[in-house]
């Protein structure tokens, strides 16, 4: 574990602590990373307006009062084609069976769409406790959330209903409360002052592939990996990081290179801002980029991203 918070200090140790594991299930875009780091206070998982962009799962440690919740964001759940998807969907309902507490977050404004509908179904033949979320409820009026809500309450058994913005962070103090009351009673399983067991090379990568969505378009994010291919400590406390990007096609590559190198240079100084900003300390970021076609149906490439390749 290399990113702490500051400790919340010594604790009562006659004082009865609760621990646990929450998973947060949805289809893509749901704003289950936003949620994350809304309640981590920190930037763990990486968000962009497109879809899938969580890839495999990402862990956010949140202390409140005498409980440890253990947030788990999961890749989005959709319809696989390739074996890059079938790990990320793996990931998600493999995360949900070995949650707590699963928490199903559906955007309050898109609905039951058909994909979501698929994923109450599946849950709800699950034995496991399923609390309903509904995000981006500032977006959507007053009147169309109860019939939503009855509508997914016919579909799967829920215990609480939840209508949050994990965007600006309404209801969602109220969530954290039910959520800590509500696991059992057990030992913390990390430090206190943990935040996440992310490693940070794998942090790295994923604010470089995060800064890939925010400044390239269509296929491309989709088509790019990104690995960590050295960590180094400096004596002056700074960290040299050297990062590998991983495209299908040459032109993919020249777009991420970009006229003159701008492009990629944009892409790393504004993931170098954000990892200095998440590490507390210089970064020293160098971005290089290689087409290997296939990538997405390499294990070893699943693999450096944290996805298990047996699909």
């Amino acid at each position: 574990m290399n990113i702490s918070a500051v400790s919340a200090g010594n604790k009562d140790q006659n004082m009865t602590t609760r621990c646990g594991f929450v998973a947060l299930v949805g289809a893509p875009n749901a704003g289950k990373s936003t949620l994350l780091n809304r309640v981590s206070g920190a930037k763990l998982s990486i968000v962009s307006p497109k879809a899938q962009t969580t890839r495999f799962r990402t862990l956010g440690i949140v202390m409140r009062d005498q409980a440890q919740m253990i947030f788990v964001d999961l890749p989005g759940i959709f319809k696989p084609r390739r074996r890059l998807d079938r790990a990320m969907v793996n990931a998600a309902w493999n995360g949900s069976q070995d949650a707590d507490l699963t928490l199903l977050m559906i955007d309050a404004k898109a609905g039951l769409r058909d994909d979501v509908r698929e994923i109450v179904e599946k849950l709800s033949q699950s034995s496991k406790k399923v609390w309903l979320v509904l995000n981006k409820t500032d977006l959507v009026g007053p009147a169309r959330l109860l019939p939503l809500t009855q509508e997914i309450s016919g579909l799967i058994k829920v215990e609480h209903v939840f209508m949050v913005s994990a965007r600006s962070g309404d209801g969602v103090e109220d969530l954290m409360d039910h959520v800590a009351g509500a696991l059992e009673e057990g030992p913390f399983l990390y430090p206190e002052d943990d935040l996440t067991d992310l490693p940070d090379r794998l942090l790295a990568a994923e604010l470089v592939r995060e800064q890939i969505f925010m400044q390239t378009h269509e296929e491309i994010p989709y088509q790019a990996t990104v690995e960590t291919e050295s960590f180094k400590e400096r004596p002056d406390g700074s960290v040299r990081i050297e990062v590998t990007i991983y495209v299908s096609r040459p032109g993919h590559k020249a777009i991420l290179i970009g006229e003159g190198g701008q492009k990629i240079k944009s892409i790393g100084a504004r993931a170098r801002a954000e990892l200095q900003d998440l590490l507390d300390r210089p970064c020293h970021l160098f971005l290089n980029v290689k087409e290997r076609a296939g990538w997405d149906e390499e294990k070893a490439r699943l693999r450096a991203i944290g996805l298990d390749d047996n699909t």
